[in-house]
């Protein structure tokens, strides 16, 4: 593993645009992919796994924002119902697909959690990504493909996740008593 302090990246203009190529990578089961960020989400620590399936050196990702291996076929609303959950000091499991460096993506079972500082106060997030199963994918991947339809019919980013939001708390409530009990639902059928 890699430890590492922040030290100050590129800006958003210095980095340079990946787009995606089509190409899926896969990791190992027995791996764990491992980040750290500060409160803002700037990322703090990445382990090995991390940097190899996302072909990022070290110096590429410390001090920059996690949303750098943020796929554009990842509905936004997943994230923003992540932040929610995160500034409700609670844990999240998601199913994220995201970008490597070289436009590859790569499919996780995200578990995030706040990190806390000895006066309790939120200092950051930890992610530990496994490899998700193939049926897992299969099952969110349908109700991504629904939220990125309701996404691009919207003019800005902002209306774009209120409303992609809105329609992943009906489609839920469909499925399941919670965002939480709906991943669980899938873990435990798919075999995650």
């Amino acid at each position: 593993m890699v430890l590492t302090m922040a030290t100050p990246g590129a800006s958003r203009a210095e980095r340079r645009a990946v787009r995606p190529t089509g190409v899926e990578r896969t990791f190992s089961p027995d791996e764990l992919i491992v980040s750290k960020t500060d409160a803002r989400g700037v990322i703090t620590y990445a382990n090995d796994v991390f940097l190899r399936v996302g072909a990022y050196s070290l110096d590429e990702v410390i001090g920059q924002p996690h949303n750098l291996i943020r796929h554009p076929d990842m509905p936004r609303a997943v994230f923003a119902l992540l932040w929610e959950t995160l500034a409700q000091r609670q844990e999240l499991f998601a199913y994220i697909d995201n970008l490597a460096a070289d436009g590859a993506h790569y499919w996780v079972l995200a578990h995030v959690t706040p990190s806390y500082g000895p006066d309790g106060a939120v200092v950051g997030y930890h992610s530990n990504r496994r490899r998700p199963s193939r049926a897992g994918i299969a099952a969110v991947k349908p109700l991504y493909d629904q939220l990125l339809t309701e996404e691009r019919r919207h003019p800005s980013a902002r209306a774009a996740v209120a409303a992609s939001s809105e329609l992943l708390r009906r489609l839920i409530a469909e499925r399941a008593p919670s965002y939480e009990d709906f991943i669980w639902s899938i873990i435990s059928a798919k075999g995650d």
